[in-house]
């Protein structure tokens, strides 16, 4: 179809039109140009060679966590009583950063203030950092920025997690035994 229409002189903008309905012609009905027969030797089309396999790994993976499940205890406390709470009450891990900041800092900095910052800067920083390589090495600032953010995540989430005991102190696992932990 490429070769009539460069065949044709000063076809123009109308030959480019029909060639482009009938490949969206070619592709509703399905024909060579939806499927590639002239792959080069590296390449492998996505279905049926990585989907299969994608498909058996996820079953293989979900038999052996069922048979995981099944065979394992899980170490399980006793039931809740909602007469008594449990000391220390410790956030789930992914808040165990914010719950360590209320330990710093006024409720209204720590579980308000830093948060909404926090989330507007993360909204804010495409608008800030214009730069649009993808190079690692040409995006300093923004590296710099996230890694002090996962950084002080981590720290705060391990303080949390570790090293608070009873009444929530804080805690030397050296030197009160094995490191307090509870889920």
């Amino acid at each position: 179809m490429a070769d009539t229409i460069q065949q044709q002189p000063g076809a123009g903008a109308a030959a480019i039109d029909e060639q482009k309905r009938q490949k969206l012609l070619e592709l509703v009905r399905g024909r060579a140009l939806a499927r590639p027969t002239d792959l080069a030797e590296d390449e492998v089309m996505v279905w049926p060679s990585l989907v299969v396999v994608e498909a058996v790994c996820a079953v293989v993976f979900l038999a052996i966590l069922t048979a995981l499940s099944v065979l394992v205890n899980a170490p399980l406390l006793e039931r809740a009583n909602p007469n008594q709470t449990p000391n220390p009450s410790k956030a789930p891990w992914y808040f165990l950063g914010l719950q360590e900041l209320l330990r710093y800092f006024h409720p209204q900095v720590a579980g308000v203030s830093i948060p909404t910052v926090l989330i507007l800067a993360w909204f804010a920083w495409p608008y800030i950092d214009r730069n649009p390589s993808t190079r690692p090495e040409d995006r300093k600032v923004a590296i710099t920025l996230f890694s002090f953010y996962v950084i002080t995540f981590a720290i705060l989430g391990i303080l949390g997690m570790f090293f608070r005991g009873p009444g929530f102190n804080f805690i030397y696992p050296w030197e009160t035994g094995p490191i307090f932990f509870e889920l």
